[in-house]
């Protein structure tokens, strides 16, 4: 393994791809196995709690959270830490485990690299959703009578922690040797547990899509 196999071809993207080594290097792993975010929670002290264990919640925005607004929000870290040092996480059941995975990997990322929640951000209009959110850890603030805020990242600390951890779960140098496989991205998927859209993710921002694209057409045509 050399460095030119080991690293995208971008600057920018080499330096989420050496942070995310780093983690998987923490995890002891080899770059053909797939890394375990629900594992390496417990070493950045994120508690991931189920959703179903939360009181406090009432039926109504339970049933907004898990439907119609399910596709809004993925899961997040309450803010505060416990009186531990650890954080609370909460997930998106209705997301899938691939999804799930990937939030809580990004989670992961931002503790590694030392984000700090530093803005405020609208996350939603609805009073009576305020309360209901403060109890999963979203900490909001209100703001005259509609609006509910929340301590948010930097657009560059999520790119960051999005492609950092993204990259932790599929590493380069072993999606770079399947794309040259003719490996497809369902079959990429699998083995490293994550999602087609991350995988393909990967291919693109990597630099690996032209081949991809290569390598797809040619397996198609000796099917």
């Amino acid at each position: 393994m050399n460095l030119f196999t080991t690293l995208p071809p971008s600057e920018k993207r080499s330096q989420y791809e050496l942070r995310a080594l780093a983690l998987r290097d923490f995890a002891g792993l080899a770059p053909e196995q797939a890394l375990d975010p629900f594992a390496l929670a417990r070493f950045a002290k994120l508690l991931v709690v189920d959703f179903d264990s939360i009181t406090g919640l009432s039926a109504e925005s339970r049933e907004h959270l898990l439907g119609t607004a399910a596709d809004q929000w993925s899961g997040g870290a309450c803010s505060q830490p416990l009186p531990s040092g650890w954080r609370i996480v909460i997930l998106n059941p209705a997301h899938g485990i691939h999804r799930n995975r990937a939030t809580l990997m990004e989670e992961i990322a931002h503790v590694f690299l030392g984000h700090k929640p530093n803005r405020l951000a609208v996350v939603g209009r609805s009073p009576s959703l305020s309360k209901d959110a403060k109890d999963i850890g979203r900490n909001p603030v209100r703001e005259g009578a509609s609006k509910t805020l929340t301590r948010d990242y930097h657009h560059a600390d999520e790119e960051a922690a999005y492609a950092v951890g993204s990259a932790a779960l599929l590493p380069y140098f072993a999606l770079r040797h399947l794309v040259f496989e003719g490996r497809d991205a369902n079959d990429v998927a699998r083995r490293f547990r994550v999602s087609r859209q991350l995988v393909e993710y990967r291919i693109k921002v990597t630099h690996l899509w032209p081949i991809y694209k290569d390598t797809s057409t040619s397996r198609n045509q000796h099917v």
